[in-house]
């Protein structure tokens, strides 16, 4: 469509990938995307993601008006609408072109854009409501909450951001709320079961993380096939009398605020009726509370409890996972789930609101305000004093979002201490505690404000006459 008497070259904008895009991959790790599941790529330019599916074992096609004019415009479980909205100038086909993905798609339409912090990449001018580059191609730039505002108001459903510009928007809520269950509490794997022998161990293992026995119909199809011919009864006796009772309460306590977490969650985001939660988590609602309505006001409570700034420093200060400053609490994230639940919501929350990025390391939360940073450490396991690659960053007063990327700068922040950020019973933590505590005793921390950067850490280095060689402090010559 024509705008101010000129037409963008768009397919300038359609890149060659040798690889997956971010969106199709994040739709893969969410499980949005498996085996036989239907995909149609719509705008799919050159046709990377099409290839890249294609050895998923998904029936994937994919139309775009340049590249592949003759692919198939068919309905599909899922369609793909990557990186196109963006390139559209005509803000009236900008949304007809949304309307169209959104008609086709069957089970779920996943919906990808640039965003506002990418501006500094983009060479060209202000033209319309968007930028008009030097090769005569167009860029409408998102805020991270727009995005999800702008494809609920096209679809008239809820959406989720499941990563920073990355938005997915379900045809029921059935399914949206498999998708929220797996996200904030996500399922552990099933013990494999050969025979009846194994497949009773696999159900002790899950009594003993969950706290209580599943139903046939939550197993894998193999496994209810061995266990068929027990009464309900007789398995209950023999599960029973194999289960770690101190395990079953642990993993009883742990579904229950759990469950709380995933009831809080789906109030911020909206909530319906008990039927509508996935078959798990209903039963779990069975188990560990009086009623649906019991679970939902405790739930509820939880998520008032997020204005208390006594109350989220509190769970702070108790938290046996992460650093506490006098800002933040920051957390590794293998041990985010060892958080107290209302920090736990807090994460959640902002994810929600504006996507969790899908490269991190630590989040911090703020407990002056109300926000929540996830930051990118990517060499924290091997290097003793990781550099920060990048921050993302949700205001949750405004929503608003903010991206700052290190890797083009000389002197970038570091870690001290990783062990603090970690769960004491990480396996790690002991290996970089003692560390810290070498670089304690060597005098290295004595001037904190100044080690904060690589520069400052050198020159710390040099002033003790110290040399790391991985996770061990030698002697400097």
């Amino acid at each position: 469509m024509t705008q101010q008497g000129w037409r963008s070259d768009r397919q300038l904008t359609a890149i060659g990938r040798t690889g997956m895009s971010a969106p199709a991959r994040q739709a893969v790790i969410d499980l949005q995307m498996v085996p036989g599941t239907s995909v149609l790529d719509y705008g799919c330019g050159r046709g990377g993601d099409i290839r890249a599916l294609q050895g998923l074992d998904l029936n994937v096609s994919g139309w775009d008006p340049v590249y592949f004019p003759d692919g198939r415009l068919e309905p599909a479980d899922i369609v793909l609408l990557t990186y196109v909205l963006n390139v559209i100038e005509d803000r009236a086909e900008r949304q007809r072109t949304l309307k169209r993905a959104w008609e086709l798609a069957k089970t779920a339409l996943v919906v990808s854009a640039r965003l506002r912090w990418e501006r500094n990449q983009i060479k060209g001018e202000e033209h319309g409501d968007g930028i008009l580059t030097s090769r005569n191609t167009f860029q409408y730039l998102f805020a991270a909450g727009e995005l999800r505002d702008y494809v609920q108001d096209t679809t008239s459903v809820r959406c989720l951001s499941a990563a920073p510009g990355i938005v997915y928007a379900f045809k029921s809520d059935n399914a949206r709320l498999r998708y929220m269950a797996r996200r904030v509490t996500p399922s552990s794997e099933w013990l494999s079961s050969e025979d009846a022998a194994s497949a009773i161990d696999a159900v002790v293992d899950y009594l003993e993380r969950r706290g209580r026995i599943p139903r046939l119909e939550e197993m894998p199809l193999a496994m209810a096939g061995l266990l068929g011919s027990l009464r309900p009864s007789e398995l209950h006796r023999l599960v029973h009398q194999s289960a770690d009772p101190t395990k079953v309460e642990a993993g009883a306590k742990r579904t229950t605020l759990d469950t709380l977490l995933f009831l809080a969650v789906e109030l911020f985001h909206g909530r319906g009726p008990s039927s509508s939660l996935p078959l798990t988590v209903q039963l779990d609602v069975r188990a560990f509370f009086s009623s649906y309505a019991e679970a939902c006001q405790r739930a509820d409570r939880l998520l008032l409890k997020l204005r208390d700034d006594g109350y989220v420093r509190r769970a702070m200060t108790g938290s046996v996972a992460g650093k506490f400053t006098p800002t933040a609490l920051y957390v590794h994230r293998r041990a985010i789930h060892r958080m107290p639940v209302i920090l736990r919501l807090y994460e959640h929350c902002a994810s929600i609101a504006a996507g969790r990025p899908a490269d991190w390391t630590i989040a911090k939360l703020r407990h002056q305000g109300r926000g929540v940073s996830w930051l990118d450490y990517p060499d924290f396991d091997t290097d003793p004093h990781p550099r920060l690659l990048s921050s993302y960053t949700v205001d949750l007063k405004t929503l608003k979002s903010s991206f700052l990327s290190y890797a083009s700068s000389t002197n970038r922040p570091l870690l001290h201490r990783k062990h603090e950020f970690l769960a004491s019973d990480d396996p790690d933590a002991p290996k970089y505690r003692r560390l810290t505590d070498a670089e304690i005793k060597a005098g290295l921390y004595e001037q904190p404000h100044l080690i904060g950067t690589e520069d400052g850490w050198r020159e710390a280095l040099n002033r003790c006459g110290r040399v790391l060689r991985g996770h061990r402090l030698l002697h400097l010559g």
